[in-house]
């Protein structure tokens, strides 16, 4: 790619990846390893415990290559097991390269579809929702949050409503990177919600002191957004050698001792990572797989990294 744009090269090679994808299976096969599922409180039913975000690396508009290139990425993630993938209507072209690249690549029956209603307009909201829906090229969500509580007191009762006629499946609030967490708490308690989404990572855990206890208190499933702190935790990682420990969790990447640390907290559902590369999408998933590391052992990583 020159000067951020893509060269026929480029093309190419995105496209090659997408005639690979074609022919992937939509679920994963039988010889791969089992994944770790979490149980959904409010009904029980399970799902594993590594999704995708598409926050930003989804977020490349109308360019065929990337387009190409991030349709290689969902396919990868849908055979390598994961199930959940979570968008919004905040995140620019997301959700219709997220939906390009399910027309690309199919949409498994076990697709576990998240998405956000994000306007300050009670009346808008139902459309937006609506526009979600074509965009993705889905009936309907199986999640639906309020983004970053906004208009929050709208939006919830038009997601009871929907969520009591079939429309969705469960309903749930969101916020990231530490924002309104006594107004987060509050809603968490007051209102009955499936699902609560929040930013943690091993150098962010606020959310361990209150927000994670009250939604095991309250049986709430807990997605985690930002697991690498966007990509700041793995790009200053990048070529430092694992630590030895890393074999006693059965994590082969720095990003899976990051995941594995999020996964070992039991109130986490599912952690949502974002990522531009197919092999990152199998990597990520695959720390669904293999032991998880104990308290001492998380508290070892922490400690390993401030030391660095």
């Amino acid at each position: 790619m020159a000067d951020g744009y893509p060269t026929r090269r480029d093309f190419l090679a995105a496209t090659a990846v997408l005639a690979g994808a074609a022919s992937l299976p939509a679920w994963p096969a039988s010889a791969q390893p089992q994944l770790l599922t979490r149980t959904i409180p409010s009904t029980g039913e399970a799902v594993p415990a590594v999704g995708m975000g598409t926050w930003i690396t989804f977020n490349v508009g109308t360019d065929p290559a990337l387009r190409a290139d991030r349709a290689g990425v969902t396919a990868a993630f849908l055979e390598a097991g994961g199930r959940v993938i979570d968008s919004s209507p905040m995140y620019g072209s997301s959700q219709d390269v997220l939906g390009y690249a399910l027309d690309r690549v199919g949409r498994p029956d076990g697709l576990f579809a998240a998405d956000k209603v994000w306007t300050s307009s009670k009346a808008a909201g139902p459309d937006q929702i609506a526009a979600s829906e074509r965009k993705w090229g889905v009936s309907g969500f199986d999640l639906m949050q309020v983004h970053n509580l906004r208009a929050w007191q709208a939006h919830l009762p038009m997601l009871f409503d929907r969520k009591a006629a079939g429309e969705i499946r469960y309903v749930g609030i969101s916020t990231s990177e530490g924002r309104r967490h006594d107004a987060f708490e509050d809603i968490m308690r007051s209102q009955p919600l499936d699902f609560v989404q929040v930013s943690y990572n091993v150098a962010n855990r606020e959310v361990e002191e209150r927000i994670l206890p009250l939604a095991r208190d309250r049986g709430i499933a807990v997605i985690v957004n930002r697991p690498f702190q966007q990509d700041r935790l793995t790009r200053w990682l990048e070529g430092r050698p694992l630590p030895g420990f890393a074999d006693e969790i059965g994590a082969s990447t720095w990003a899976q001792v990051l995941l594995k640390f999020i996964l070992a907290e039991p109130a986490v559902t599912v952690a949502i990572p974002a990522t531009t590369k197919a092999e990152h999408a199998r990597e990520n998933v695959a720390a669904a797989s293999g032991p998880l590391p104990d308290r001492a052992m998380r508290e070892r990583i922490v400690t390993y990294l401030q030391e660095l």
